[in-house]
């Protein structure tokens, strides 16, 4: 088995191919490398200007390394490993988007620390339980979320509960699953 590229690696040819120092640049893509970037090392906390760091269709398996981040604002790891929210706290006071569809991601620990969360695009994942759904409401930013074919959203949306129930669990969310909410007291106000 070959052994992944590096993120050290991924960096230096983005550089060759974008031109510019990564340590620099607002956004890095690091998408589909072959073979693929297998751990989030070090090299990452280079990255002090980085806004947007974009990792997904990756073979990432833990989020890491985010310490020298100190600008990050969106943080995209799609179609990766991933299992937990664990190694996400360097970024807790900036970051506002995380878009992390399609990994393995069952349990809701780790998320309370990204208090300027407003974006949550996490579809395709493993989340089952209401109890970790509501760690969602420790959020206080959250007006964005998106978690189609989790096995929760697949079961309730079945029997027409999902809507309501997220509706009255995270009251300040104003989309669900690419669709507006429109809350009653909304609907007074108009």
């Amino acid at each position: 088995m070959s052994k992944g590229t590096t993120i050290k690696e991924a960096l230096a040819q983005w550089e060759q191919k974008a031109g510019e120092k990564a340590a620099e640049a607002e956004e890095i893509k690091l998408l589909c490398q072959i073979p693929s970037i297998e751990k989030m090392d070090a090299s990452l906390s280079t990255l002090t200007n980085c806004k947007k760091l974009s990792l997904s269709t990756n073979a990432i398996e833990k989020i890491t390394n985010l310490n020298g981040l100190k600008s990050l604002k969106i943080l995209s790891l799609g179609r990766n490993n991933i299992k937990s929210f664990s190694g996400l706290e360097p970024v807790g006071d900036t970051l506002e988007e995380l878009w992390i569809s399609y990994n393995l991601i069952e349990k809701m620990k780790g998320i309370g620390v990204l208090k300027k969360l407003k974006v949550l695009f996490m579809s395709n994942n493993q989340v089952k339980d209401w109890s970790e759904v509501q760690k969602l409401s420790e959020l206080p930013c959250l007006v964005d979320m998106n978690m189609v074919n989790n096995p929760i959203e697949e079961k309730h949306s079945a029997d027409a509960t999902w809507r309501p129930e997220i509706e009255k669990k995270l009251v300040k969310l104003k989309k669900l699953d690419g669709i507006p909410i429109v809350r009653q007291d909304e609907e007074e106000e108009d």
